[in-house]
């Protein structure tokens, strides 16, 4: 299963145990009605857990999704759950989104959403979380010291008239001239890679969504995204 994740960070200064404390039974509900009556929609935190470097938790909401059957329309509640962790690096704060899996028919919970939720949370105002940024200049460092692990890369950016992306995949990806010629006229946006020894296949953008492709649990991705993404963001 692909799991993908959004890196935010926190610009004001606050520390763990005070965020856990602000976020520690946090819950609201809004009234809906539906055929059968009305029901309380929630958006709720739940399973935070502080420990040592990092707070841990599930942000849950309700949502109604509608569908059409025999020429009628029927509401389900469902509620959808996205884990995210908080979590320093030197004198930076940062917060990791895991975007909800793909479900048919289900109203996604945007990692924008859960952000800009948290801010109102913790501060009582949209903008202090905010997203952050890996520079073309890293993402092409990271490609060209091991350019064999390189998979596949998009070039945003380009100056050429009639042409809004660039890539260069397979084969392509040897041909040097190839790559600086395009250098020449974008900048990198994404950068698919393979770290074998660690058995991962992972894809970074410039705004730090970090896309895991191959097998392994939840616990290392978030691991790898703590250990060796922090340390790239600008």
């Amino acid at each position: 299963m692909v799991l993908v994740a959004k890196i935010f960070e926190i610009k004001e200064r606050m520390s763990l145990p005070t965020i856990a404390r602000k976020l520690r039974d946090f819950k609201e509900e809004r009234p809906h009605k539906t055929q059968k009556g009305e029901i309380n929609l929630s958006t709720e935190i739940l399973d935070l857990k502080l420990e040592k470097d990092t707070l841990s938790g599930i942000f849950s909401k309700d949502f109604i999704m509608a569908r059409h059957y025999k020429r009628g329309l029927i509401e389900t509640p469902v509620t959808e759950e996205v884990p995210f962790w908080f979590r320093p690096h030197d004198s930076r704060m940062f917060l990791t989104v895991l975007a909800p899996s793909k479900a048919r028919g289900v109203k996604k919970l945007l990692t924008n959403f859960v952000a800009n939720k948290m801010s109102e949370i913790l501060f009582i105002k949209p903008g202090p979380i905010v997203e952050t940024q890996i520079t073309h200049e890293t993402l092409r460092e990271l490609h060209e010291s091991n350019p064999q692990a390189t998979k596949l890369i998009w070039f945003d950016s380009v100056d050429l008239p009639g042409i809004g992306k660039l890539a260069l995949a397979g084969s392509a990806l040897a041909d040097t001239k190839l790559y600086k010629e395009y250098l020449k006229h974008g900048k990198i946006w994404y950068v698919l890679f393979e770290i074998r020894d660690r058995g991962l296949v992972i894809g970074i953008t410039r705004n730090c969504v970090v896309t895991l492709f191959s097998r392994a649990d939840l616990h290392d991705f978030v691991n790898y995204i703590f250990e060796q993404i922090f340390p790239l963001i600008s």
